[in-house]
């Protein structure tokens, strides 16, 4: 009995990807709780800590909007740094830079000036996500992309099992002190990883090719032929439809990320200890569901899990907008729902990236994708903080709305047909 369970387990399409994978993309997934766990302990209670320290909801909306002004330049510089310095060596210049010294700002911050150093700062790591994800991605077996951003996911949610512990120490010594020590071993678990990162990853095939094209050229010269490329993304009625879907799902995670704990906490008058068990459930939701269901949900096709992946998005944001104060209940089906509608949701959008880009210019184009949606969505993070300012239900109205345009816009897209093996 044991050894058909455990040949059932080593069957499955993730488990099988897992064990087949070697070099970049396995050390990439395997590293990932370096990054995930801290940011897991953190994430729930950062808005908070931040409203603690004295920084209004309007002044959490404006640090992210200017951020995400900066964040445009940076992704616009991506693709270059990733092309000119290589795939490895850029990501590790954005984990420093971009993690390392930011965690450090904001175990001391004070007041709205210290979280908008550190936020600028952390604007950094926009150019470590081109590379990042061209090291993860350019030397791995194509049929296996689905599957190898579900397990970069899943090597997240792992993460958040520890969130607990951070519900604990608040408990036990209130969350100003706790939260400055997370931001610390965050800062300590980034240079860890940049060491792994630096032993045992190496250049890719791509990032080879064009670190020899760009040698002798200035990064001036090399921004300049984007103008070539700025075509290749217009033209492309598949690649703007896949930008759509990039920008709805990145000003929606903006909303929920940053204003969940705020409105579960003052609105609805959920204990501030409760909030790192959230994420705790949501994980156990997408990974159960990963393994055991999506898989079967018309494995080989992009356009229906992405397509039930709003329609449950949707009824989680109304389930929260309609919730009575006190209800743990209906949060907890919120988180049902959208936990589900992620698993779906993120790693097909990940593949439509990777689909809908020339492979020679992948670094380039993702770096123009990601400064298009960061630009875009800018304005977004100051609008957001005002309208929950005026009422903490609208930004998951307003996140309602927008998972019905991307609904529409998956309806549009022609279906991408994968390899039976990349589920």
């Amino acid at each position: 009995m044991a050894n058909r369970i455990l040949t059932a387990v080593k069957r499955h399409p993730l488990m099988d990807t897992l064990i087949v994978l070697k070099g970049n993309p396995k050390v990439c997934i395997l590293i990932e709780p370096l990054w995930g766990i801290p940011a897991n302990l953190i994430i729930p209670f950062a808005t908070v800590y931040m409203h603690a320290l004295g920084v209004t909801d309007i002044e959490i909306g404006l640090i992210l909007s200017l951020a995400m002004v900066v964040q445009v330049a940076f992704s616009f510089l991506g693709g270059i740094f990733a092309d000119k310095f290589g795939r490895k060596t850029t990501t590790m210049l954005g984990d420093f830079f971009g993690w390392v010294l930011p965690c450090l700002i904001w175990a001391v911050s004070q007041n709205f000036w210290f979280f908008l150093a550190a936020v600028l700062l952390n604007s950094f790591e926009q150019i470590n996500q081109t590379a990042w994800s061209c090291l993860l991605i350019e030397d791995a077996d194509k049929s296996k992309t689905v599957n190898i951003y579900t397990w970069i996911t899943i090597a997240g949610l792992l993460s958040v099992f520890f969130a607990p512990i951070s519900g604990l120490l608040i408990g036990s010594f209130t969350l100003v002190p706790v939260m400055r020590a997370l931001y610390f071993s965050f800062s300590m678990t980034m240079v860890i990883k940049w060491i792994i990162t630096y032993k045992y990853t190496s250049e890719t095939k791509q990032g080879i090719i064009r670190k020899a094209e760009t040698k002798g050229k200035t990064v001036l010269t090399v921004m300049y032929e984007y103008k070539d490329l700025l075509p290749q993304i217009f033209r492309n009625r598949e690649t703007l439809k896949t930008l759509a879907i990039m920008i709805i799902l990145y000003i929606s995670n903006m909303a929920t990320s940053n204003f969940f704990g705020l409105y579960v906490s003052d609105t609805l008058n959920i204990p501030e200890e409760y909030l790192a068990y959230f994420p705790i459930i949501r994980a156990a939701i997408m990974i159960i569901f990963m393994f055991g269901v999506q898989h079967r949900i018309n494995p080989a096709r992009l356009k229906l899990p992405m397509e039930i992946g709003f329609v449950l998005g949707i009824g989680g944001q109304l389930m929260l907008v309609f919730a009575p104060e006190g209800n743990i209940a209906v949060v907890a089906g919120y988180i049902l729902l959208e936990a589900m509608a992620a698993a779906l949701i993120m790693p097909r959008k990940d593949t439509m990236v990777v689909m809908n880009v020339d492979e020679g210019e992948r670094a380039r184009i993702v770096a123009l994708l990601t400064a298009f949606m960061i630009a875009f969505s800018a304005p977004f993070g100051y609008m957001i903080g005002a309208i929950s300012a005026l009422d903490r239900r609208l930004p998951f109205v307003f996140v309602t709305v927008l998972f019905i345009l991307g609904m529409a816009v998956i309806g549009m897209t022609k279906e991408k047909k994968l390899s039976a093996e990349s589920e």
